[in-house]
């Protein structure tokens, strides 16, 4: 585990460290103070590489850090926290994004599931409308953005009601080739990690491993309880429980498509987003940001429309006219 940095501490003369706002073997995540830009706070994610590889396989797992932050700096998506900077420091590198205030996903669950209720059908839909939305972006990206690390903790839920999708700390990015590129090695979260992903393979996976994750993903939001990891589903596949066995509530539809894609072999998920999505949700609009009501337009407004503004013309047109005529006479 690598020494965390220390609060006060000021990174290329810019980023001021707070605290730490997350954890992992790999290193931390920081909230930082972007000292150039007054009040702007951000997420810094430490990247610390294995130090056991070779000095060759870590040098060039250096190299497709910066090749991939490169990449990520160049997204823009409303469900997706930007990447704003990236940058080394000794054996350690650092990603700077968009710090994204809020709770996450788990945590409002586990206050559900405290007060012994379970989360509304619907805010998980609308959650996974934009979670959908999010990945469908990533997925045409050329070449495809995988996030492989889709679960509860790791989506935000803003004051406004927008969820991010945070963390980008297992992201890859598929070469042409179909070979796998990695900013990190690692499998993600052993409960919504698909056997494809299994021991740090990133040959096998694709877009359905994303899928997969986004599936028991959901599993866990509806029911409260956590999706069993994908071994054991494999050696005991009848332990996996219908979602409307343990909460009722549930639509059958919503059962079958969440059943659909944490099916074992990716041939038999959802090949693409846009196909779980519609069997998740029909012919719902996606959503990238909340509804929210539009203004009342206002008296400028309202005087200022096309046939509003004749109007006036004409009016003003014949009250002139009127004028003129009784000067006249």
């Amino acid at each position: 585990m690598p020494t965390p940095l220390k609060s006060g501490e000021i990174l290329r003369e810019r980023y001021r460290i707070d605290h730490i706002i997350g954890q992992g073997g790999m290193g931390s995540i920081y909230l930082a103070d972007d000292l150039r830009l007054q009040g702007r706070q951000c997420a810094l994610k430490e990247i610390e590489h294995d130090r056991s590889l070779p000095e060759d396989l870590l040098q060039e797992s250096r190299d497709q850090f910066f090749r991939e932050a490169t990449v990520l700096a160049r997204l823009d998506h409303p469900n997706l926290p930007k990447v704003s900077d990236y940058f080394s420091i000794g054996d350690r590198d650092y990603l700077v994004m968009d710090y994204v205030p809020g709770r996450d996903l788990r945590a409002i669950m586990e206050d559900a599931r405290q007060k012994k209720n379970f989360l509304p059908e619907a805010d998980v839909l609308g959650w996974a409308n934009q979670l959908a939305d999010a990945l469908i972006f990533l997925h045409s990206q050329n070449p495809p953005i995988l996030h492989r690390d889709i679960k509860p903790s790791n989506l935000k839920q803003t004051p406004s009601g927008l969820l991010k999708l945070v963390d980008f700390g297992l992201v890859k990015i598929l070469a042409s080739d179909e070979i796998t590129i990695t900013v990190l090695q690692g499998r993600g979260t052993i409960l919504y990690t698909p056997l494809e992903q299994y021991g740090g393979d990133t040959g096998h996976t694709d877009a359905r491993s994303d899928i997969y994750a986004f599936g028991a993903t959901l599993y866990h939001l509806l029911t409260n309880q956590s999706p069993l990891e994908a071994r054991e589903l494999f050696l005991h596949p009848e332990k996996l429980v219908p979602p409307r066995e343990i909460n009722p509530q549930i639509s059958a539809r919503t059962e079958r498509a969440v059943l659909w894609a944490m099916n074992l072999h990716p041939d038999e998920r959802p090949q693409d987003v846009m196909t779980f999505r519609q069997a998740l949700l029909g012919d719902a609009e996606p959503i990238t940001r909340p509804r929210v009501k539009p203004p009342a337009p206002s008296l400028v407004d309202l005087l200022t429309s096309p046939v509003e503004l004749t109007l006036m013309i004409l009016t003003g047109g014949l009250l002139l006219f009127s004028l003129l005529m009784t000067l006249l006479k």
